[in-house]
């Protein structure tokens, strides 16, 4: 697709394949295709990767942040598992929104290798007393029963997925995690974005099929417990929120 805008006559024109079409600039659906090209060429310019919470990296789109702290306000959980720790920061994010909330709640992270000065700053940061980390393949068998006996029965259970964002390793760790999930709580299969930044230079065509919505797919479709469901949020509910996120395709329910 080729964009022009017009800040002249405040128009949008889209040329695709199947044509031309021009658009009011302040419309939802010039919004909606606006949206788009940013959430690419931000992501190619590794954007989410300037921001940090609490004095570590946190490499997550501000929008998402927000999207995913009203979930966590209003599923309450007891226990937050991410696989894919990185720098630490979205482990400290969802801590400090237990602590706010004033639940014991506590945060698993898991990852394959934590580098020894992001464990060190994860174990030294105020929070950490909330924190747990499991260092190993998320989805070995022995690495998952680790994570399973330290959650207490009859928790409230959420989990993040933002290790190996591969189609095959996402459907692996739905397969290992999902029975985790309380009612009306999310497995949430983050970055499925891969999708529409298959074409950019960071980019890799194979990621039009090889990605984290599809793995989601391919397991709700077996999984009748389990639906795709954007969280409805409280106040101006839109199909906006729909195009700032990489997280499209992500939220599986437990039903």
């Amino acid at each position: 697709m080729r964009l022009q805008i017009n800040t002249d006559t405040n128009t949008v024109i889209s040329h695709t394949a199947d044509g031309e079409k021009t658009m009011p600039l302040y419309s939802t659906e010039a919004f909606s295709i606006i949206s788009d090209l940013w959430v690419k060429v931000g992501w190619n310019a590794k954007y989410p990767y300037t921001f940090s919470w609490m004095g570590r990296p946190l490499i997550q789109l501000p929008e998402d942040v927000m999207r995913i702290q009203e979930v966590i306000f209003s599923v309450k959980p007891d226990v937050i598992v991410e696989t894919g720790v990185a720098h630490g920061g979205s482990l400290i994010l969802y801590a400090s929104l237990l602590e706010a909330m004033g639940t014991e709640g506590k945060v698993i992270g898991v990852d394959i290798e934590i580098r020894p000065h992001n464990r060190s700053a994860i174990e030294a940061h105020p929070l950490f007393k909330r924190i747990s980390l499991v260092e190993g393949s998320s989805v070995d068998a022995t690495i998952v029963a680790q994570v399973k006996s330290q959650i207490p029965q009859g928790s409230r259970v959420l989990v993040i997925l933002d290790s190996d964002h591969s189609r095959a390793h996402v459907n692996a760790e739905l397969d290992a995690y999902h029975d985790l999930v309380t009612l009306g709580s999310y497995i949430i299969a983050t970055d499925g974005v891969m999708s529409a930044v298959a074409d950019v230079p960071r980019g890799n065509p194979s990621w039009v099929t090889d990605n984290p919505t599809q793995a989601a797919k391919d397991f709700a479709a077996k999984h009748p417990e389990f639906i795709i469901e954007q969280p409805s949020w409280n106040f101006n509910e839109s199909t906006l929120t729909e195009n700032v996120t990489h997280w499209p395709g992500a939220w599986l329910k437990r039903i």
